[in-house]
């Protein structure tokens, strides 16, 4: 059941478009399970919750940090929606959680920028879900829904050309960091009803993350897949991609934790000790300031990474 601001929305954006999108594709919400969320992990909080929560209940984000009343999350959420969730008793809770549709089946997820890992969703939640051909931060044009969906098509084929969606899929990872078609899935994410399987990324064999797996397939009927993941060589990282500052901070994460390679798991590790132990991360400046550099560094991993 929808609720009349979700339906409002839904409603709002199918008014844009036409033609019904006919695909295989699944929505994919990409995080980093590793990292915290007051005392415990995001896939720790999943775990518990049996819901996956939207930056508006959780204040965290793996992109910008805008999702409060008049952030700029809410801001472009009411120009998205026709201020559906901008009238009076809309909560938290009933605002879109945001993944992207995997059109080319990658493995790494639709947008692999927000995290190494990623939960894929059953088909019945595309009827539900409203699409941008790009992320809604850069206040795409094209909008859809699964059944109104031209708009965003004439998008995908003019950025990849006509016949992209007819060629062979590829096992290849996709690498997005700014090119994936959005999905705003209205109403809730629940674990047990409309989550086929959680990918987790093969750093993350034999830690906390693999065990809260685990439990998480017992609990919820959730699948659990693995992906070989991305690393690299501090020496390998391109000194002009995300900056000078994130080969250093590389290769001091390679000799503190006594590593050759930087994966998504030594990432993680480094998050949380910045979280704990800011003071001890001042050579990077302020927590912020480190967490930006680390989030820089899964960018390269994203980009370059093997």
């Amino acid at each position: 059941m929808l609720t009349d601001a979700q339906l409002a929305a839904l409603a709002f954006v199918r008014a844009l478009g036409s033609e019904r999108f006919d695909t295989d594709a699944s929505i994919t919400i990409n995080f980093h399970p590793d990292r915290t969320a007051g005392d415990r992990t995001v896939i720790e909080g999943l775990l518990a919750d049996g819901r996956f929560r939207s930056q508006f209940e959780t204040g965290i984000s793996n992109g910008g940090l805008t999702a409060y009343p008049g952030g700029d999350r809410d801001r472009w959420e009411e120009r998205m929606f026709g201020g559906a969730y901008q009238r009076p008793g809309v909560s938290p809770i009933d605002r879109p959680k945001y993944g992207a549709l995997n059109v080319f089946h990658h493995p790494d997820g639709a947008a692999p920028r927000f995290g190494s890992a990623f939960l894929r969703l059953r088909p019945a939640v595309l009827e539900r879900a409203t699409y941008t051909f790009g992320d809604s931060h850069r206040d795409p044009t094209e909008f859809g829904t699964i059944d109104a969906f031209s708009a965003v098509l004439a998008g995908l084929e003019r950025h990849w050309g006509a016949s992209v969606l007819s060629g062979p899929r590829s096992p290849r990872p996709g690498r997005a960091l700014d090119d994936y078609v959005e999905a705003q899935v209205h109403g809730p994410v629940d674990l047990a009803t409309d989550v086929a399987a959680l990918v987790l990324d093969t750093a993350f064999a034999g830690t906390p993350c693999a065990s809260a797996a685990v439990s998480m397939a017992e609990r919820y009927g959730v699948a659990v897949e693995w992906r070989e993941g991305f690393r690299i060589a501090p020496r390998d990282i391109p000194p002009d991609f995300r900056g000078p500052s994130v080969c250093v901070l590389a290769g001091h994460l390679c000799d503190l934790y006594e590593r050759e390679l930087v994966n998504a798991e030594l990432i993680g590790r480094a998050a949380r000790a910045v979280a704990a132990t800011p003071g001890e991360w001042a050579r990077w400046g302020s927590s912020a300031e480190a967490l930006q550099l680390l989030k820089y560094l899964w960018h390269v991993l994203v980009e370059y990474g093997h």
